[in-house]
Parts: C-alpha cells; structure tokens; sequence
C-alpha cells in the first residue's frame, strides 16, 4: 500500500494544481454547455441605496432622494433659527436633540421621482465644481438625459445651479418647468446673480411656465408655500392612494423649524410669512399622513412627521432600507 504523503512537496503540489486545472476547465466549460439552452439573464437589480442616493416606493412612485452633497456650516445658529430674541430657546433644543451647532454640514437634495414611465427631477443642486447630483445620479443608474421633466422650486443658486453644464443643459431631453411668478421675479431683475443668468435666463426658452396647483405632469402638483421665496412652491406627489410632500426649502430646518412654532431662517424673503407657511404645511402633511421631504434635511431626508403639541411638530426619517 502506497503512502502519498511520502512523494515530494513539489510533486504533490503540482499534481494538487493539475487536478484543479482540470477541474475548473470543467467549470468554465459549464456555461457554455448551458448557453445554449438557458432563458435570458434577468436585468441587473438596481444599485443597493446609500452611495448617495435613497430609494423609497410610495404607491406605484418610486422616490429617490439624490444628494447633492454637503457644504461645511460653521455655526447653524442663527442662520437655521434666526428670531433674534429666541436664540437661547433653539439653542437648548439643539441640546436636547444632541445636533451640532457649531462646525457641522448643510445637505442639499433634490429628488427624483419615477412614474408612469416618467422621470421626474425636482430642484438641480448647485451645480459646479460643489455639485454631486449627476455623479449620485449614475450611481443610482440613471443618467441624465433619461430625465423627462425638471422642475424647479425657487430660484436660488443651490436648486438651479446645476440646470447646465459648462453653458450647456444638463438634462438635454427634459421639459423645464417653474412657477411663473417665481421665473419672471428672478430674471426680469436689472442685476441678476450669476446662477441666475447662466441656468434661467440662459435657458429661458426652454421653460414651461405654470401656476399653483396646477400639475407638472399626472399625479405632481405644485403646491403654494411663500415665505422662503414669496412665490416658492412645493410638490405633492401622489399614487395608490399615497401622498409625498417635497418641501423644497419650504421645511426650513429639520428640527428648529418643526418643534418652534413662529421660527424662521435668516434667508427667508419674508420670515413671518415663511413660519405661517410652514404650520399650515406641516399640519397638512401630519393630517393626510403624507410622506415627506425636505431639501435642507440630513440625507436620506424622507419620512414622516408627527404632532407634539399645538404648532409643534418632529421629523421621523425612514428606517433605513438598504435594497
């Protein structure tokens, strides 16, 4: 009876390597066998949520906040809760919630919306050298002149900076959409800010020009929220029987915003009117048990709210769902 573990080191590892050669020509040779009879391959399944951008079903919708990035925010106070005589207040409740305020993050988020066939982009981020909506879009799987629609929610730099691309635009196949007012208030100014001129006026006419509660397309409906803008407006998306609320920065603040009845930012057009605003959004969103996002919220920035009192309310993001 032989003893294999008497034969050379060298000659057991080749014979070891020959045998699994051997093997694995049987291997690769198995798909080709099989190629001649197996059904198609099924499509590959869509990019796993949390490389920078968070899918949610909502009915027959699928939302997909796409971040667009984070810029460093050195203080939150009081640009994000700026009523000057309530400073103490915002800040115990940043306290409370254990939210940075001091050298922390400012999100931006747009969303994109999928229905009926129909991609539906809302808000374009910065755009630039700062802009991350297009590389998290790719990552998502989808590239931008699959987008069919782009609406805008209110002129400033951070939702129309990235309409165009080195003075071309980014979504070449897409209708722009905006609010009339909101559009004529941004470029008929006799010194309009740069973002303006390059992705508005440059873009002027390519843009559908709409009203408040009037649809961007089927089931999308634009929504009146003055204060941030004073013709700034908000998105209500519905499908089977289900509702999302993209606020735009019609949320302000994820936490100061909700809890404080009466806050406002520093960048509000008009603040008083702003804060009014976002009660009666707010209170809308919590009555018909609405989804939600909010442009200025920490990403993946979609869930829900609840009441906590009279005027007083908290953000409940999504528990987290990687597929």
């Amino acid at each position: 009876m032989s003893d294999d573990s008497r034969l050379p080191r060298t000659l057991a590892r080749r014979d070891a390597l020959r045998l699994l050669g051997a093997a694995g020509a049987v291997v690769a040779a198995a798909p080709l066998a099989r190629a001649q009879t197996a059904a198609p391959a099924t499509a590959a399944p869509a990019p796993m949520n949390g490389n920078g951008f968070y899918r949610q079903r909502i009915g027959d919708m699928t939302v997909t906040v796409v971040s667009d990035g984070t810029a460093a925010l050195a203080a939150l106070l009081p640009t994000w809760g700026a009523n000057p005589d309530r400073q103490a207040e915002f800040a115990a409740t940043l306290a409370e919630y254990h939210v940075a305020a001091q050298n922390t993050v400012n999100h931006f988020n747009p969303v994109l919306i999928e229905l009926d066939g129909k991609r539906i982009l809302l808000d374009t981020g910065r755009g630039g050298a700062n802009g991350q909506l297009v590389t998290n879009l790719r990552r998502a799987g989808i590239e931008p002149e699959t987008v069919n629609a782009v609406f805008i929610t209110h002129g400033h730099g951070d939702h129309i900076g990235g309409l165009t691309t080195a003075g071309k635009p980014t979504f070449a196949n897409a209708q722009h959409i905006m609010g009339e007012a909101e559009f004529k208030f941004w470029t008929t100014q006799a010194t309009p800010n740069d973002a303006v001129k390059n992705n508005l006026i440059a873009l002027k006419d390519q843009f559908k020009l709409i009203q408040p509660g009037q649809e961007i397309v089927p089931g999308l409906t634009t929504v009146a929220t003055p204060g941030h803008t004073l013709n700034h407006l908000s998105v209500l998306a519905r499908s089977a029987g289900q509702g999302i609320m993209i606020l735009g920065d019609a949320g302000g603040h994820f936490l100061l915003s909700l809890k404080h009845q009466g806050a406002y930012v520093s960048f509000d057009t008009n603040g008083d009117q702003a804060a009014q605003t976002r009660q009666q959004i707010f209170e809308r969103i919590v009555s018909e048990n609405l989804w939600v996002s909010g442009y200025h919220f920490p990403f993946h920035a979609i869930g829900h709210l609840r009441r906590l009192g009279a005027g007083s309310f908290e953000f409940e993001p999504t528990v987290w769902n990687w597929s």
